[in-house]
């Protein structure tokens, strides 16, 4: 994740950027179900977790300090997360009202954060801590009903193989040589663990891609086996691209779909697929002890909103400590979002874009014969929309369910919102009732 260098003087050639010999994958029907399924959750949690939290200084921070592989290599002996409690963080997400958590298997680092065989760079051959902290996850996820996905880096600072360099990592020591293909088939081998090993997940979420976006990345041999391992698992990368052939999912980072406002973003054009966004907390993705720039619950709750309005899921992070807990700042405002969710969650879940594109004042969603107005900004007693497919037979407020007062025109849809001590210091959502088709 970022921070990112800016994306000067690079090529991006046809055959990067559009593998032609993916273009003829065809989902699976329990594929095109985790798809809906997935667009249905709406709302997920990102962690980011690895030895790079012992520095409390983000997960860049291999990049940033130039630290060299010989020497971060050290980190591992200090990672002894005792206090993680898996049961702790799948519960912490359910009571936030998630339905999905998205977990760093491997980041930009190459340290693996699960038993593999295909290297002894991980957990539990480089820690004292000596066990599969995803295998507890997974479990603990089927246990209580929570779908899991694996983010992995396709970057790797680390693996010696990694050739030629990419944008970042070059002050790691790695010899001036290697052999991509090794490299990849690596990377694959890992993936074959992580879709064999852990039950049921619910997809892979790529990351790195953009380091080298001119290299032979074998895209269509990856994604194939992905599909073949686990047909129902969705594939997405969050290369700021449109999505490529094989995938079955797009990503925003740090933006709402289409927001552009991440230099990363400039190109990012809305595909076809189903769509998530993911923010941070504070500014940082891992652990970062200084970074005391937290959203407010309000900003989380808008952010959360305004996904659904965009056609989007919302994935927000959480880096936590090195001994494996979750920081106070981060549960207090998970649990204050929970409780806004306990109460209109209907307005979310199970939704889509609403009719009434995004605007200053707020978003829609729909589900079925209801649109939900979300009113996020906006102090006037009267609210002007623009007319709705079909008629309002009804308008009330979703939480306490009182009664709107409704005038509809042929171009135009007014509503009368409650007094302002009646209205969510949130969002207040109303739900018009549409007529039958």
């Amino acid at each position: 994740m970022r921070p990112r260098p800016a994306l000067v003087g690079l090529v991006f050639t046809a055959a990067a950027l559009r593998p032609a010999s993916a273009a003829d994958y065809q989902p699976t029907a329990a594929n095109l179900e985790a798809r809906r399924a997935f667009q249905d959750a709406k709302f997920g949690l990102f962690v980011h977790w690895g030895v790079y939290s012992t520095l409390a200084d983000g997960e860049w921070v291999m990049h940033q300090r130039r630290i060299g592989a010989s020497d971060y290599e050290k980190l591992p002996g200090l990672f002894n997360p005792t206090q993680f409690d898996p049961a702790e963080w799948v519960a912490l997400a359910k009571a936030a009202g998630m339905k999905y958590i998205t977990i760093t298997s491997k980041h930009h680092d190459g340290f693996a954060m699960f038993d593999s065989k295909v290297s002894d760079y991980d957990i539990v051959d480089r820690t004292p801590y000596k066990k599969d902290v995803l295998k507890m996850l997974a479990d603990e996820c089927h246990k209580q009903g929570v779908k899991l996905f694996f983010y992995h880096s396709q970057l790797d600072w680390h693996h010696p193989d990694y050739y030629p360099r990419g944008r970042t990592g070059a002050d790691s020591g790695r010899p001036a040589e290697g052999d991509w293909n090794r490299y990849l088939d690596y990377m694959d081998g890992q993936l074959r663990e992580l879709l064999t090993n852990y039950g049921e997940i619910g997809g892979i979420w790529f990351d790195g891609w953009w380091d080298k976006p001119d290299a032979d990345w074998r895209l269509e041999q990856t994604y194939r086996m992905i599909h073949e391992l686990q047909p129902a698992a969705l594939v997405g990368s969050n290369h700021h691209r449109r999505p490529f052939p094989g995938e079955d999912c797009q990503m925003f980072e740090k933006d709402l779909p289409g927001g552009r406002t991440a230099e990363f973003n400039k190109d990012a054009e809305i595909g076809a697929l189903p769509l998530e966004t993911c923010e941070t907390m504070n500014n940082s993705w891992g652990f970062n002890l200084t970074d005391r720039r937290y959203k407010s619950t309000r900003d989380l709750v808008h952010y959360l909103v305004k996904a659904a309005g965009h056609d989007a899921n919302f994935l927000l992070n959480v880096g936590p400590m090195a001994n494996g807990k979750i920081q106070p700042e981060f549960v207090d405002r998970l649990e204050e979002v929970g409780l806004w969710m306990a109460a209109n969650g209907a307005s979310i879940y199970g939704t889509r874009g609403g009719p009434i594109t995004p605007r200053a004042w707020g978003v829609t969603t729909q589900k079925a014969d209801t649109v939900f107005v979300h009113v996020l900004d906006w102090d006037d007693s009267v609210l002007a929309l623009p007319a709705l497919p079909r008629r309002v037979k009804t308008a009330r407020l979703l939480k306490g369910g009182g009664p709107l007062s409704v005038q509809q025109s042929a171009a135009t849809l007014t509503l009368t919102l409650p007094e302002t001590g009646a209205r969510d210091p949130y969002d207040t959502v109303i739900a018009l009732e549409l007529a039958a088709r």
